[in-house]
């Protein structure tokens, strides 16, 4: 039976390794890939898949995709407002792997179009997640998370729901310390973007490379494990682990513990995302003992990561001041990679705005609707832009 599938982000790192998986298969239709700036990497995906309709959500790259001969097979739009004309029933999966804030309003505008929704887009879940779950409560979808930290999680325990899991007592998410984990920081104010951006374990995109060094990506997932699996954020805990070989670590009520390892790349979590309608992938891997056998999990320097501190007393639900940090946080990435700031700044800027007293006040308003999400976001953009310009 044919199975239909959408791609938000087929360009990017994610996109790329789902549809290598799925190049060969029969049953699989593809009824619309996005992206961003990509167009030639785009067309030639949509040809190799006979895609026929495409989202490019760039105004120059839609408007020189327009003008293009070679696009003039396909059904082109700039926006997630023609979702009703592209898809007219509803498909099966849908991989939202698209970065940052702009993740948000496509998540939303696709639920009611889909059975599964696998999400590699943690800010969603950060700063939206009161108005998604509502959605997928409304619609009946379901949820796969494949962050490889959540991805870990959600196979360790009742995998086939979306239920929360009430016999969780602790939930430890490993993080390598990122490429910058070694240098003292005395040297914070002289990395550069290709430092801060060279992981030795992972092959990602410029921000989440970035998150990852000044490991903001790390408290991220710690609150995107909060709203997915509804366990207290105090029970959400850090461990070091250079390797990145041991993904999740869960202490069950009853004293069972689970652990969770595979390499350290995208591959399984992707894969295990589409088991709704495959078999079982199958990964010839050896386990390496030698990793296990050396784990050595420690504490993060959160004097030296100060980013880790804005964990302190975080709420248990979703809030206005979760899209103020996503918010802020996407545009001090962006500034340090437009040369505006030093990568020392991200973290210090950071912590300095979250704690103002118009934003602290944000923690006692749960968002209502996306408009009032991204009045918030373009409030704390700007507040941003003018502390490190001025």
């Amino acid at each position: 039976m044919i199975k239909n599938i959408v791609v938000f982000g087929s360009t990017g790192s994610i996109g790329k390794t789902l549809l290598s998986l799925i190049k060969n298969n029969k049953i699989i239709r593809i009824k619309l890939l996005t992206c961003d700036k990509n167009i030639n990497l785009l067309l030639k995906q949509a040809k190799l898949f006979n895609v026929r309709n495409l989202i490019i959500t760039n105004k120059s790259k839609f408007k020189k995709a327009q003008n293009s001969k070679e696009f003039k097979l396909f059904n082109i739009y700039n926006d997630f407002s023609n979702l009703e004309k592209i898809l007219k029933n509803k498909v099966d999966y849908v991989m939202n792997s698209i970065v940052g804030f702009d993740g948000l309003k496509p998540t939303l505008e696709i639920i009611r179009y889909t059975r599964f929704l696998a999400i590699a887009n943690k800010e969603s879940i950060i700063c939206g997640w009161s108005l998604i779950k509502k959605k997928i409560l409304q619609h009946n979808v379901k949820i796969i998370p494949v962050d490889s930290e959540h991805y870990s999680i959600k196979s360790l325990i009742n995998y086939s729901s979306n239920s929360n899991n009430k016999e969780i007592d602790q939930i430890i998410l490993t993080a390598s310390g990122g490429p910058l984990y070694n240098t003292s920081i005395r040297k914070f104010n002289k990395i550069s973007i290709s430092d801060a951006t060279n992981h030795p374990n992972w092959k990602m995109g410029k921000k989440i490379s970035i998150d990852s060094a000044t490991l903001v990506n790390k408290v991220f997932e710690v609150i995107e494990a909060q709203r997915l699996f509804d366990v207290d954020i105090k029970n959400i805990h850090i461990k070091i682990h250079s390797k990145s070989y041991v993904h999740s670590i869960i202490k069950f009520k009853n004293g069972l513990i689970k652990i969770c390892a595979h390499k350290p790349n995208m591959i399984i979590p992707i894969a295990g995302s589409l088991d709704i309608f495959f078999d079982k992938f199958h990964f010839p891997n050896k386990i390496n003992f030698k990793i296990l056998n050396n784990l050595k999990l420690k504490d993060p320097n959160k004097n030296k990561f100060i980013a880790l501190n804005i964990l302190k007393n975080y709420k248990n639900y979703c809030s206005l001041y979760d899209t103020a940090l996503v918010s802020c946080n996407d545009t001090l990435v962006t500034l340090f990679l437009l040369k505006k700031i030093k990568f020392n700044q991200i973290s210090i800027n950071l912590n300095k705005i979250l704690k103002s007293k118009k934003i602290v006040k944000l923690k006692d308003k749960v968002p209502q609707n996306y408009d009032e999400v991204k009045k918030i976001h373009d409030y704390v953009r700007l507040k941003t832009i003018n502390l490190c310009i001025e």
